[in-house]
């Protein structure tokens, strides 16, 4: 028995949900062991730049912000049942991550 993290990041939490689903139901079905999600820390990244290219005047600034989400997911299963993980639908919004422990 082999086990893999998966880190799950994006920007649309409902996103990462849908493909922890996806992950889970197919586990199940494989009979593997599955831990999670276990959701990390939102990283957030703010930027307030000037709004006036020149910088006369008084001092506007603009607020603008994205975040992240990150979920991990680990899967205890044989090497087999772990490439079938891999051929979960995963849309462009989220960034997979699996390593080998």
């Amino acid at each position: 028995m082999t086990k893999a993290k998966i880190v799950l990041k994006g920007e649309k939490p409902e996103d990462l949900t849908k493909v922890i689903d996806q992950i889970k139901d197919l586990s199940r079905t494989l009979n593997m062991t599955v831990t999670g999600p276990i959701p990390m820390p939102r990283r957030r990244l703010r930027i307030d730049p000037r709004r006036t290219p020149c910088g006369d005047g008084s001092d506007p600034y603009e607020h603008w912000e994205k975040r992240i989400s990150k979920r991990l997911v680990i899967v205890e299963g044989d090497e087999k049942m772990i490439r079938q993980i891999l051929r979960v639908k995963v849309p462009d919004s989220v960034f997979v991550k699996i390593s080998l422990v």
